[in-house]
């Protein structure tokens, strides 16, 4: 398994190098996206904040997230985190966004998404969007595979 740092770097010297800025919403990864990119030295330059937004009251509240925001999506598709990365991005004016849905498990979800599923987007100057699907009910190694998965959708991004 990755560090932390490991799994971030890449993007972060990107980001520095670059002047740009991040903002983070996820759900099942627990906040692992936000530790990561906040693991390497310099975060202040380029994190501009994130929010685990794990329930219904959490996206209300935390990232302001409503029924109009998602109105005619349906739920865990990519079309939904990237409205939520275009949500989390635009509240911090931040240059990117990074948005995670999933199910870490053991059990899936009421609506018929199995546990080790995830959608992941990135909305910035190049938006990108994957599903994963680990195929397992392990907990944290899907909070660490949807989070690995992320970063590399993220280095996709910014090419």
């Amino acid at each position: 398994m990755k560090s932390l740092t490991d799994m971030s770097l890449v993007v972060a010297e990107l980001l520095k190098e670059r002047g740009e800025t991040v903002a983070v919403a996820e759900t099942s990864t627990g906040g692992l996206i936000s530790s990561a990119l906040l693991a390497v030295p310099g975060a202040s330059a380029y994190y501009k904040g994130g929010s685990v937004i794990y329930t219904l009251a959490s996206r209300k509240e935390l990232l302001g997230i409503n029924r109009a925001h998602v109105e005619g999506l349906d739920p865990m598709t990519e079309a939904m985190a990237l409205r939520f990365a275009e949500v989390a991005r635009a509240q911090l004016n931040a240059t990117w966004a990074i948005a995670e849905l999933g199910i870490a498990g053991p059990t899936g979800a009421p609506y018929g998404v199995d546990a080790g599923t995830s959608v992941v987007a990135v909305d910035g100057p190049h938006p990108m969007t994957i599903t994963v699907a680990t195929g397992s009910p392990d907990r944290e190694e899907n909070m660490w595979a949807f989070s690995s998965a992320a970063f590399q959708l993220f280095a996709r991004a910014l090419g």
